[in-house]
């Protein structure tokens, strides 16, 4: 849909008030009930059904009376709203040419007051070309219903969130301005995609950058994800910058490494294609050689150090869970040799065993069958060598445990047998209880008809006997 800001300056403020009541009616309605947004909107004079007749001429609102009469938003509106709340801002004061298009986004050039052009990214979740977002992407995470608005929304938020961390930590990315809904505003660049350049004066200096990069990342804890010629600018005097980043990913990610693998795949395979760059070694070289080259040239993710920070803690990348946190603030700090940290875990080691030193003289002292005190473990050692004196062999403690662990034995078993007996006679009782409940409704006129038919038995019998 064809964005055409002209119309802006048509709309008044009844518009946007029932644009805005449709936005927040969409909260937990697919299609937005007329009623709702009425009592949402709540115009002074009324006429809310006129103004759903103008924005429905624009084309920022969908009818449908399939089920009920109600409307939902459409991305033209979506689009009117945000570009509304950042002109109010006084971000941006008007908005200029489309300079991109992609599967998921449209990209204008807008100017603030003071002449500075920036770009305005719009994401547009939902197109015909790229609908697998549930599958390709984290946007929803736990959720199973979504609207295509919404996950704009969160691919915009979570795109600006990276944005704003990458270029505090001095990466080469976009400086990102500001973000509402699904539109976010940073500085242009200066250059070109990659894929439009033929060229390089320094190849093998860029190709080692932007290794650099996918490498740099990883070490922060982040993967691009995405990492190819279309993504990377780079200006005339061959500065690169990054860009495109909603589907970034911790290094935690369970795909992870084929993540890794795949940007650095993509980097090499588009620099051997375009510009004739060789990775192979020479066969003179060594075997050593040649496995350091290569690795310099195409480096392993299990060889990379996270080290430099933690940014897919700070902004719960994809694949970072609270396991993998908790994990973290555990290992974080190396433990030095000779420290502190050191002696007090020594010291809780010594107080650990002194505890279980306790534990097992209580255990002692706390068997009704076993020596109540240390003092009387003499007397106990004289008694035995008397014994052994007189030919009887000694009884052992452990012995008599035994004999009492035999009584135990047999007390248990008798009361298993009086248990068992009475649940018996519990599950009888039972069962004749159903069996007498289990007669009909009638069960008294039955028995009254079983009764009289007896008794004239009965009657027959004793006139047949006296004739």
């Amino acid at each position: 849909m064809k964005l055409d800001v002209n119309v802006l300056r048509y709309l008044s403020k009844d518009d946007f008030r029932v644009l805005t009541a449709v936005e927040m009616g969409m909260r937990n309605h697919e299609i937005v009930p007329v009623e709702l947004i009425d009592r949402i909107a709540s115009l002074r004079h009324g006429g809310t059904y006129k103004v759903l007749k103008n924005l429905l001429k624009h084309k920022l609102l969908h009818h449908d009376s399939s089920k009920y009469d109600g409307f939902r938003l459409t991305y033209l509106g979506y689009d009117f709203l945000a570009i509304k709340t950042l002109v109010n801002r006084g971000v941006f004061s008007s908005v200029g040419r489309q300079i991109g298009v992609g599967k998921e986004s449209d990209i204008f050039e807008v100017a603030n007051e003071e002449g500075e052009i920036m770009a305005m990214k719009l994401h547009r979740l939902g197109r015909t070309s790229f609908r697998a977002v549930k599958s390709k992407r984290d946007y929803l995470k736990h959720r199973s219903s979504f609207s295509w608005l919404y996950l704009s929304r969160l691919a915009a938020l979570k795109e600006f969130a990276f944005m704003k961390a990458l270029q505090e930590h001095g990466f080469p990315v976009p400086n990102a301005v500001d973000c509402n809904r699904h539109c976010v505003i940073m500085s242009l660049v200066q250059g070109y995609p990659l894929v439009q350049v033929k060229e390089l004066q320094n190849t093998n200096t860029i190709f080692e950058k932007i290794i650099g990069i996918i490498v740099r990342l990883a070490e922060h804890g982040l993967i691009h994800c995405d990492f190819n010629e279309f993504n990377i600018m780079i200006d005339d005097d061959e500065k690169i910058t990054i860009i495109d980043f909603p589907q970034m990913v911790s290094v935690s990610h369970r795909n992870a490494e084929m993540y890794f693998d795949r940007d650095v795949e993509c980097i090499i395979k588009f620099f051997s294609k375009r510009f004739n760059l060789s990775f192979e070694a020479d066969a003179g070289e060594s075997d050593s050689d040649s496995d350091a080259e290569s690795d310099s040239i195409k480096p392993r993710f299990s060889s990379i150090k996270k080290a430099s920070g933690f940014l897919d803690k700070e902004l719960s990348a994809s694949g970072f869970s609270r396991k993998e946190q908790a994990d973290i603030e555990k290992f974080t700090l190396e433990k030095i040799p000779g420290s502190d940290d050191e002696e007090i875990e020594e010291e809780e080691e010594e107080d650990e065993g002194e505890i279980q030193n306790f534990d097992s003289l209580c255990s002692l002292t706390n068997d009704e069958d076993q020596v109540k005190a240390c003092g009387n473990s003499g007397d106990v050692e004289e008694e035995d060598q008397q014994q052994l004196s007189e030919g009887k062999q000694p009884v052992k403690s452990d012995q008599v445990k035994d004999d009492d662990d035999d009584d135990d034995d047999d007390d248990d078993g008798e009361l298993a047998e009086r248990l068992a007996k009475q649940r018996r006679r519990a599950i009888q009782a039972a069962r004749a209880g159903r069996k007498s409940n289990n007669g009909s409704r009638n069960a008294y006129k039955d028995k009254g008809a079983k009764s009289s038919h007896n008794s004239k038995i009965q009657k027959q019998q004793m006139a047949s006997s006296h004739w």
